[in-house]
């Protein structure tokens, strides 16, 4: 795990690392399409504010061959056409997990989720946004710095199964 990225406060890779670790595995999800977990995972971070995680998960969709126009568009993903149905029964079931204190899941976007989906699936979606929004709220607890991110050779795996420790843009924030 190593130091992690810079932080103002607290680099908790360095710190727990043990838990680091979990939460790399809980955040794992082989079967997930790397578009959709990207996508779900830039949307969660939006929602938040991460502004690290924001960084992150936009230069691995771009590094997994993502087009801008998606990810310029993905704030209001329900007006465009850019986005096919599954990928927006992603996004609706991401947007209501992460704002779950608002009304909770509701019932007909856990259909469309479902449906997309199948069981399995869904649980790791689930699993893909609840590790998003946990890492949100620890990256901006400890206000990691954005621009210290770059993604790994792609030859080290899709993006979603990455590491997200460890890796620095080597010409941003090496002054820091």
């Amino acid at each position: 795990m190593a130091e992690g990225y810079p932080a103002e406060r607290l680099s908790i890779a360095a710190v727990a690392p043990k838990q680091v670790a979990a939460l790399i595995r809980f955040g794992h999800h082989p079967e997930l399409d790397p578009r959709v977990h990207e996508l779900v995972a830039l949307r969660a971070s939006q929602i938040n504010g991460c502004a690290f995680c924001i960084d992150m998960h936009w230069l691995d969709a771009k590094a997994g061959g993502e087009e801008d126009a998606r990810l310029y568009g993905l704030d209001a993903w329900r007006e465009s056409p850019l986005y096919d149905e599954r990928e927006r029964a992603a996004l609706a079931l991401c947007e209501a997990v992460t704002r779950i204190d608002r009304e909770g899941v509701p019932d007909d976007v856990w259909a469309a989720a479902r449906k997309h989906f199948g069981e399995s699936g869904l649980a790791e979606l689930l699993c893909a946004i609840a590790a998003t929004n946990t890492w949100n709220r620890l990256q901006i607890a400890t206000r990691a710095l954005p621009g210290n991110y770059a993604p790994a050779d792609p030859e080290a795996g899709p993006p979603h199964a990455r590491t997200p420790i460890g890796n620095k843009r080597a010409e941003v924030g090496a002054d820091r």
